[in-house]
């Protein structure tokens, strides 16, 4: 059983950067992959990044890649989710989420932070 937490979100302009953190309480499995789900108004939750506990083996969805860069810091029990060049489509409520499918049927989420880009 992990609980995860995370923190971080805000307001942003367009193009600019802001930084998650999920914080990790319990010990992941080393099977386990560490994500990033969002959720944007009306619209259904949408992968976003994922990196794997064991090697650190990252995945994006197309639509943040060479934008967002996920990593962790495993003596911290921290993943985070760099966000740059920022625009109003990437809007949402972002979940950390843990499991063994790096892009869906996770099995623990986060409460969620709320990212809004706006000028």
């Amino acid at each position: 059983q992990i609980q995860l937490v995370e923190s971080g979100g805000g307001l942003v302009q367009p193009g600019g950067s802001l930084k998650l953190s999920c914080a990790i309480s319990g010990r992941p499995y080393s099977s386990y992959v560490l994500g990033w789900v969002r959720q944007a108004p009306g619209m259904e939750r949408e992968f976003v990044a994922s990196t794997r506990w064991r090697d650190s083996r990252t995945y994006y969805a197309d639509s943040v890649k060479g934008r967002f860069t996920v990593s962790k810091d495993n003596a911290k029990n921290t993943v985070y989710l760099q966000m740059n060049r920022l625009t109003a489509e990437d809007t949402a409520v972002y979940y950390c989420a843990a499991g063994i499918n790096p892009y869906s049927d996770w099995f623990y989420w986060g409460q969620g932070t709320q990212v809004t880009v706006s000028s």
